[in-house]
């Protein structure tokens, strides 16, 4: 089975849940999934708690607790990034696994944290049996072009805008 390769970006909530999605479905067919969270560091994320307890799932974080600004990046947040794309190399030519979710890349490579051409490098040289998911915002227009399915997820309304903070269980 040829792996495809999915982008979920765009300013609306999901893609992260997304992705979640589709390792839970491949799990339940006993297809091994690694997710490498990118800027995602020690924050106490529910699903990477639960995603710890399936067996065929695993994961690794990189990053700090602090949020990046893309106007000011930190050169320790730059090797956080390439830490994580390296992870996520490693991963995926590991020949371990079916399924690899390389979450908040998008933001990486857009923020310049890594380079785009060394994630359009990373997609080109994946090996032609794993499926490969990048998450986040402001995906480049050549990873777009190089995906099998993209799918935008756009802001219609979001509660945010009203004053009301992230909520434990349902966004983080």
């Amino acid at each position: 089975m040829a792996g495809l390769v999915h982008v979920f970006t765009g300013d609306g909530k999901g893609k992260t849940s997304a992705a979640l999605g589709i390792a839970l479905r491949a799990a339940g067919h006993g297809l091994k999934t690694h997710i490498t969270f990118f800027m995602k560091g020690e924050y106490p994320y529910g699903e990477q708690k639960t995603l710890a307890l399936l067996p065929d799932i695993s994961m690794a974080r990189f990053g700090s607790l602090e949020f990046v600004d893309p106007a000011n990046v930190k050169p320790e947040e730059k090797e956080q990034a390439r830490l994580a794309l390296e992870n996520a190399r490693v991963a995926v030519h590991s020949g371990h696994f079916d399924l690899v979710i390389l979450d908040e890349v998008n933001v990486a490579a857009a923020w310049k944290l890594i380079d785009v051409k060394d994630l359009i490098r990373f997609i080109k040289e994946k090996p032609e049996n794993v499926e490969l998911i990048l998450t986040g915002r402001y995906a480049d227009k050549d990873v777009i072009a190089l995906a099998d399915y993209v799918t935008e997820m756009r802001e219609v309304k979001h509660p945010y805008k009203k004053g009301i903070p992230s909520r434990k269980g349902f966004d983080y």
